[in-house]
């Protein structure tokens, strides 16, 4: 089950949401699995269960209600933008088990720069220090995947203060830069997607405990 990497550059969020779609629904059971490497344009992204209330400040920054899981986040150029277009089925995942792929691949890559990240089961998405440095945000259809994960490299955090970020009031967020790790975000994509194909491609999921063995 080989999995196909995308290198999209920048791209505007609506128009790759709709390839994402197009992609998932239009797959049938030997479709190949593909990841997309993507950074995106400033834009506030609405999850499904997301409230309007966890949008603090009207901005120019556009606001788009996205069928993913989770509350509003916000992307822009300098953060790594990871989607996962898998047959979470057909490999025999569940989607908690997914999330986790997910959050130990970033993981795993901060650590290779020193970075000690963890995270939380409450809340999904990996944190350093308390503060928040990246997402995870899902949908499933046919028992297929798209969206996936950011992850803050070097950008311009300001207008996260615009939100309460992923819905939790007063939650902070950092970044590479900010930690002293100064590297292009095409390169802090290199371990985060190697690890994400790697777990896939190794691992047997226990359907019963949702472990990864």
């Amino acid at each position: 089950m080989n999995i196909k990497v995308r290198h999209l550059g920048q791209q505007d969020y609506l128009s790759c949401w709709k390839k994402m779609q197009d992609y998932t629904l239009a797959r049938d059971e030997n479709s190949t699995d593909e990841i997309w490497i993507v950074e995106h344009p400033p834009v506030f992204t609405q999850g499904l269960n997301g409230k309007p209330e966890h949008l603090l400040q009207v901005s120019d920054i556009p606001v788009v209600n996205a069928d993913r899981g989770g509350q509003i986040t916000y992307h822009a150029p300098g953060q790594l933008v990871v989607y996962t277009l898998i047959d979470i089925k057909r490999r025999g995942l569940g989607v908690r088990q997914l999330v986790t792929v997910i959050e130990q691949a970033m993981i795993v890559a901060l650590a290779q720069y020193g970075l000690q990240a963890a995270a939380r089961a409450e809340a999904p998405g990996v944190y350093i220090q308390d503060k928040k440095i990246g997402s995870v945000g899902l949908r499933i259809k046919k028992g297929c995947s798209y969206h996936g994960l950011s992850l803050n490299n070097n950008m311009d955090l300001t207008p996260f203060s615009y939100i309460n970020p992923c819905g939790y009031q007063g939650l902070q967020v950092t970044q590479l830069a900010d930690l002293g790790v100064n590297i292009k975000t095409n390169e802090l994509a290199i371990p985060v997607v190697k690890s994400i194909i790697n777990t896939l491609e190794r691992a047997e999921f226990s359907s019963s405990t949702g472990a990864i063995i």
